[in-house]
């Protein structure tokens, strides 16, 4: 077989898998993405799978198609009527939260690790979003009940914190790969980023809505594939002017 037929037979059992271990999860009570994990491991180079890995730029490419299908699906979930009440704070969770957490962290790191400054902070922007998979896939579940707000603030935090971890990992990378730029310079950037993004993204969003509303495709098959496309549009036309730099 050639390589890319070993690569089709690899991906194919671990997606099996991966579905065989969800459906586990749920008789079991335990989070699908734990599973995952250790499928993860086990499948890893050092584990019984042996599949070496190594491709950091192939990995960073998948793992953003995966986060926009991931966040697209926590947000067809999410109704509107149950995170408006909690905008702001889900919000402020999102942007402070993150900034505070990846500030802690980057102090923890510095004192008791033994880091420079600006390493313990890339440190803390690496870890300090939450996982929005995790998350939904814990709030999916049966036995989850939450009261009040505390569920939908979890869903939009969880699905609305991934730019600013990206941003702040990426500008500390920017300042640290070049001495001469100052911290003080991703402010403006960080404006003009979050700002391009949401417009972008509630933009197409609403041209997403009109589309598939008005289209009226002939075959229902084709809608999850005008779907996917203009999920994939959305993030490659932010990421083209600059909205996303990931």
């Amino acid at each position: 077989m050639n390589t890319i037929e070993h690569m089709l037979v690899a991906a194919s059992i671990l997606l099996l898998l991966s579905v065989f271990a969800s459906k586990a999860s749920a008789k079991l009570g335990i989070p699908a993405l734990l599973l995952f994990l250790v499928l993860g491991m086990l499948a890893g180079s050092e584990g019984p799978g042996g599949i070496y890995f190594d491709d950091a730029h192939l990995a960073q490419s998948l793992g953003v198609v995966a986060l926009a299908l991931i966040l697209f699906s926590g947000g067809l979930d999410t109704e509107w009527s149950s995170v408006r009440p909690v905008l702001l704070q889900g919000l402020a969770l999102s942007t402070a939260g993150v900034l505070i957490t990846a500030l802690l962290v980057g102090l923890f790191a510095r004192i008791v690790l033994g880091f420079s400054l600006l390493e313990g902070l890339l440190l803390g922007a690496i870890v300090s979003a939450t996982d929005a998979a995790a998350v939904f896939s814990v709030l999916r579940a049966r036995s989850v009940g939450l009261k009040g707000h505390v569920r939908p603030l979890l869903e939009l935090e969880s699905g609305s914190n991934d730019p600013m971890s990206v941003f702040l990992t990426t500008g500390l990378i920017g300042v640290m790969t070049h001495p001469a730029a100052s911290p003080v310079s991703l402010v403006p950037m960080f404006i003009q980023q979050m700002a391009l993004g949401a417009a972008i993204g509630y933009s197409i969003g609403k041209l997403t809505i009109s589309i598939v509303n008005r289209l009226g495709l002939e075959f229902e098959g084709l809608y999850p594939v005008l779907t996917l496309s203009l999920i994939l549009l959305t993030y490659g036309a932010t990421a083209s002017l600059g909205a996303m730099d990931f």
